[in-house]
Formats: structure tokens, C-alpha cells, sequence
């Protein structure tokens, strides 16, 4: 009963929150219609795990808005072979949505707890087709590249070069650049030619923090 009743608010979360205001491409709403969002959240939020707003998922992090999460995995334009880098694993969301839209997932998440817990969630879904790494988001993870995609889920004070150049010729990044929490959610097009810039829309995100990113002044890295 439980199920059925996060089923339902799953249904109209991608019909209300996604379809009604512009998400049109049909592999990103059969995502949002089968990931368990319910699942990436504690039980005490459980109930609002649908609502059109972020969540707190420990260690001062969120999980972000339906919308701005089909907004991104949208703009990286990905067809299911893709290979995608995610900085910023969090609850491991992001990361369920791109192992249904993308062909190979790698995510890398700033704090090991956080990082361990969304990859036993993501096995128990049955995902098989990600791996996470913790380490400094922000130096991406080069062992891995080129990337065809790379999202950011924080928000960052400059694009950070490292990841840039992990993008592969034709690639897509989309990351939220800005001063503290009101960024501008960018697309990053590399292509022959060089690099082309286009801004999609205002948005609001933690902070990216590493060597190429905010300041970390908790010493975690």
C-alpha cells in the first residue's frame, strides 16, 4: 500500500513538476517515473520526497528539486550509450536517473559516508552500470576519461579546469556557476572549434568545494 502510494506521487510529481513546465525528452521522464526518490531520502522525509522543493540528506548536503535534476540530466542531451561523470554523488539520485539514461555512470562525492551509502543503495536498486569514487570532485576523475557528459551538482565560483578538460571532443557539461547560493545553471559545448558557453537559468546549490572549487574550511579534504 505504501508503494502504491509513493507511485502516485511519483506519477504526479513528472506530470506536474516536469511535463508542465518544459521536460520533454521521454528517456528523462521514464527515469523520474521509475527511480524511487522516496528511497534517497530518510523515512523521516519520506512523505515529502516528491514535493517541488530540496531535502537535507545529512552532512550539511541535499537532495535537489525534481525539476533542476530533469532540468540537467536534459541539457546533457545523452542518447543511453554515453559514458557521464557526476561530481557530487550526495543521496545517489542524480546517479540512479543517469544509470537509467546513460550507458556507464561514474560519480565522485567530496564525503566517504555519504559516498558509501549511496553505493550500496544504488546495488540494492540493481544498478550495475556506476561506480563512485570519494575523493575532490572538483580534479574529477581522470583515470576514466574522456567523458561523453559531465554534470555538477554543486555550485561553483569558475568552472573548474580539470573537469574540462576530462569533457570529450562533442561532450556536454552542465554545472551551476555563481557566487555562494545563486549560481546560473551553464552548458558547456567542447567541441573542434574550442568551447562554446550558453546559460540556461538562475538556480541555487551547496557550494563545490575542493582545490579548484570553494575553499574547504572543515578540512574534510
Amino acid at each position: 500500500m505504501i508503494e502504491d502510494i509513493f507511485y502516485d506521487a511519483r506519477m504526479r510529481m513528472v506530470d506536474e513538476q516536469l511535463v508542465r513546465r518544459g521536460i520533454t525528452d521521454k528517456s528523462v521522464l521514464r527515469a523520474f517515473r521509475v527511480v524511487p526518490r522516496h528511497k534517497f531520502v530518510s523515512s523521516d522525509y519520506a512523505d515529502s520526497a516528491y514535493g517541488d522543493y530540496p531535502l537535507p540528506i545529512g552532512e550539511g548536503q541535499t537532495i535537489s528539486q525534481p525539476y533542476m535534476a530533469a532540468l540537467m540530466t536534459e541539457c546533457l542531451k545523452l542518447s543511453g550509450k554515453e559514458k557521464v561523470l557526476e561530481i557530487g554523488t550526495g543521496s545517489g539520485y542524480q546517479a540512479a536517473i543517469l544509470c537509467e539514461v546513460a550507458g556507464q555512470v561514474f560519480s565522485v562525492e567530496r564525503m566517504r559516508p555519504l559516498a558509501e551509502k549511496a553505493e550500496g543503495l544504488l546495488a540494492s536498486l540493481g544498478y550495475r552500470n556506476f561506480n563512485i569514487n570519494a575523493g575532490d570532485g572538483t580534479l574529477g576523475w581522470p583515470e576514466h576519461s574522456p567523458y561523453d557528459a559531465i554534470i555538477v551538482t554543486a555550485g561553483a565560483p569558475a568552472i573548474p579546469g580539470s573537469i574540462v578538460n576530462q569533457l570529450g571532443e562533442n561532450g556536454r557539461l552542465v554545472i551551476p556557476v555563481g557566487e555562494g547560493f545563486s549560481q546560473t545553471l551553464t552548458v558547456i559545448y567542447k567541441t573542434g572549434d574550442g568551447i562554446r558557453k550558453n546559460d540556461v537559468c538562475g538556480c541555487t546549490f551547496v557550494p563545490l568545494i575542493g582545490k579548484e572549487g570553494w575553499p574547504d574550511r572543515e578540512g574534510i579534504i
